[in-house]
């Protein structure tokens, strides 16, 4: 990661090191275990293609089965007709040419220039941990009353992906374009916060911060949740709902089992089994929660760092490669109560979908919010599919739904971001 200090008032981020892509031996070990033992798993495929058999024409195969079927049929006579002294050299090199772009991406990265050069909004409001990060200009400040936007990011990445780049920055466009902006910068858990469980960040910090928001001079107040910051800022609306104008949640999961129930029941098992972790250190380390969502897509960050290790480093192109993995990299620990609620509860059990989920022992339940709601769910996302966030709009009373061609990070930072989100939701609180 890019290890950073908080800067003291009127200071920048400071960068130190690079340790990512975090976390650094898993990513490796995938990549050694995949090419490099390339050429020692060939006997067993030629094995496997000597005695595979078409599937019986009465149980049609699954769509990835099949085109893996597809695939070693078409191999296999090439196989049959190379030499396997040369076909073993071939496997041999190209995992070590793979491996080494691997390498060299991960070398460019760490060694490249970029230092996060933007200022930290100013704290407005804080409380252990927790800071509520202003980012109304100066000179709007002055100005008729505008709509303030308090903006929930999750509990789990820093919030500054809002505010990745002068050009990439949702904080500082929501400011440019009429709205005050307000964000929550959770920090990692402290001494008092490895106690928390989401009862007392919502109830209690995003309450406070809330109240914190309403003693400042301004229009109607909209709460803006992103990702799991979403169900944040859901449990925050129901217990505040007369003091909100609106709500908007981007990429926010509901329905856990939507898509692929057994990957959620997995992430379940492994919770009730990081149970001893929990206990002793009080928290869900950075590396585990990097591990899990690795997870969903294990070669993800080996070809992206094979391309980034092909980019001039100089180009615009790379430094917002650095400027995201260094934020994505840059995570936060989970406090145990709160890693269990969302891991043994949301992923293993489901909860919000059943409407078990409790916040100060009442369920949180999207109908019961009176409020406009918008409902923002990117195409693309592979982090929080969309039939899981689909779920939320069918239960809420007004609503609408809004699906950008995106990512779940794209959404937010991609080249598109701002025609494609940013401004259509900025109409959509106008309008309210």
């Amino acid at each position: 990661m890019a290890a950073q200090t908080e800067p003291k008032k009127g200071e920048k981020h400071r960068q130190i090191y690079r340790l990512g892509p975090r976390p650094l031996p898993q990513h490796l070990s995938l990549a050694a275990a995949t090419w490099t033992n390339s050429a020692a798993a060939l006997p067993a495929l030629n094995s496997a293609l000597q005695n595979w058999r078409s599937p019986s024409p009465n149980v049609p195969p699954q769509p990835n089965l099949a085109q893996l079927q597809q695939s070693l049929a078409a191999l296999a006579p090439q196989i049959a007709q190379a030499d396997p002294a040369e076909l073993m050299r071939a496997l041999q090199a190209e995992g070590r040419r793979r491996f080494g772009q691997l390498l060299t991406g991960i070398e460019a990265y760490r060694q490249h220039p970029y230092q996060r050069d933007l200022p930290l909004g100013p704290v407005l409001w804080d409380q252990g941990t927790t800071k509520l990060r202003d980012y109304r200009s100066a000179r709007e400040k002055a100005k008729a009353p505008r709509p303030r936007v308090l903006v929930v990011p999750s509990l789990v990445n820093r919030y500054y992906v809002l505010d990745l780049e002068p050009q990439a920055s949702f904080l500082r466009w929501l400011d440019a374009n009429g709205f005050d902006p307000f964000v929550v910068d959770w920090e990692a858990p402290g001494y008092v916060e490895r106690s928390f469980n989401l009862t007392d960040y919502i109830a209690g910090r995003l309450e406070d911060a809330l109240d914190a928001v309403k003693r400042e001079p301004g229009g109607p107040i909209f709460v803006i949740g992103y990702c799991m910051g979403g169900n944040l800022a859901l449990g925050l609306a129901l217990r505040r709902q007369a003091d909100l104008a609106g709500l908007i949640l981007l990429a926010t999961p509901w329905d856990f089992h939507a898509e692929n129930p057994s990957h959620a029941q997995m992430m379940g098992q492994i919770g009730r089994q990081l149970e001893p972790v929990l206990q002793i250190l009080g928290e869900l380390p950075v590396d585990m929660l990097q591990a899990f969502f690795s997870g969903l897509d294990p070669f993800q960050v080996l070809k992206k760092f094979q391309y980034f290790g092909t980019l001039d480093p100089t180009s615009g192109g790379a430094r917002r490669f650095v400027a995201l993995e260094d934020w994505l990299n840059d995570g936060i620990s989970l406090a145990a109560p709160v890693a269990r609620e969302c891991l043994t509860g949301w992923y293993g059990e489901n909860s919000p979908q059943k409407l078990a989920w409790k916040i100060a022992d009442k369920p949180v339940d999207p109908a019961g919010f009176d409020r406009p709601t918008l409902n923002v769910i990117p195409s693309a996302d592979r982090i929080v599919p969309p039939g899981s966030s689909r779920a939320l709009t069918r239960r809420f009373r007004l609503v609408d739904e809004m699906v950008p061609n995106a990512g779940h990070i794209g959404m937010m930072v991609g080249r598109s971001a701002a025609r494609d989100v940013w401004e259509p939701l900025a109409a959509w609180m106008r309008q309210r």
